[in-house]
């Protein structure tokens, strides 16, 4: 009987042992779990704030975009150029109109202020209405300011040269000359395209604000020389101060509400020692505009670009 009870005691003891070597076995999956977890835990949370933080960095990129967006134009930007409906000086702006609208040109008597003073004055005493384009070189220039329309006439009051660094491009309004530089008159040109060889040869006093297309629709010339046959004409050449605001183009409108109500005239006096030398008869000279090709002129004869 001792040894039957000796017998189950061993086997009890032995079945106690198992059950406790299995409970141990199936707990320790159950830590690895729980370990697995924080670490999962840790993961998610580590990737939920990588995930959130991402779009900082977009945020960062699209702050970027936006400020290069902001940037202030430069020069080097179109934006930064003048356009038709910018507020201009009237008292310095010239409205020339054409058979098929007006042309609006910024005068630049910072650049040529003798110059844009006699175009004032001729312009306010009628002198260029009616007057021709007798000599317009498609792709390089358009010439007037002659009353006689042979490119030999003029106001007979010449103009000391006031060349400057400003480039003859697109839209660029420039005074006519013969060779002596000291003898452009009333003839201008006004530019069809760029021309480099131009630059520091002639005087350059004004700028087309707008009514550029209608400079370039101005009829043609033939030949060398560009002289033109029944050529179109500036029926009128006015201040742009001097016309109602009524019936000033639509460009100049915001300019025309900015003017105070008494304007005085901006553009500056020519400047002492450099007075318009006195010219011969208009009928004696010949004011060409530059040559595209430079040709040779006879020394009697006034030139345009060449």
């Amino acid at each position: 009987m001792k040894k039957l009870l000796s017998l189950i005691t061993v086997i009890t003891a032995m079945f106690s042992s198992n059950a406790n070597a299995q409970t141990a076995t199936e707990t320790a999956p159950a830590s690895e779990k729980v370990e697995t977890s924080a670490t999962d835990t840790a993961k998610t949370n580590a990737e939920g704030v990588k995930e959130k933080e991402a779009p900082a960095t977009d945020l960062a990129q699209a702050a970027t975009d936006t400020t290069a967006a902001a940037v202030p134009a430069t020069a080097e930007n179109p934006a930064t150029a003048e356009t038709p409906n910018a507020v201009l000086d009237l008292t310095n702006t010239l409205v020339l109109t054409l058979k098929d609208g007006a042309v609006v040109i910024k005068l630049r008597p910072d650049l040529a202020p003798n110059h844009v003073a006699r175009i004032l004055e001729l312009t306010k005493q009628g002198f260029y209405n009616g007057v021709v384009f007798h000599r317009v070189i498609d792709g390089f220039m358009a010439q007037t300011g002659d009353p006689t329309g042979t490119g030999r006439g003029g106001s007979g009051q010449k103009i000391n040269a006031e060349f400057s660094a400003e480039k003859h491009v697109k839209g660029v309004v420039s005074m006519a000359r013969a060779a002596d530089p000291n003898s452009a008159d009333s003839q201008f040109f006004v530019m069809l395209a760029d021309a480099p060889h131009l630059d520091n040869n002639y005087t350059i006093f004004g700028e087309v604000i707008s009514g550029m297309d209608l400079i370039d629709k101005v009829k043609k010339g033939t030949g060398a020389n560009g002289m033109v046959t029944d050529p179109d004409k500036i029926l009128t050449m006015k201040v742009a101060s001097d016309i109602p605001a009524e019936e000033l183009p639509d460009s100049l409108k915001a300019s025309a509400a900015a003017a105070p109500a008494t304007t005085e005239g901006a553009v500056a006096a020519p400047v002492e020692g450099t007075a318009p030398a006195t010219a011969a008869p208009a009928t004696t000279t010949d004011s060409a505009a530059p040559a595209a090709t430079d040709p040779a002129k006879p020394a009697s004869m006034e030139k345009a670009p060449k």
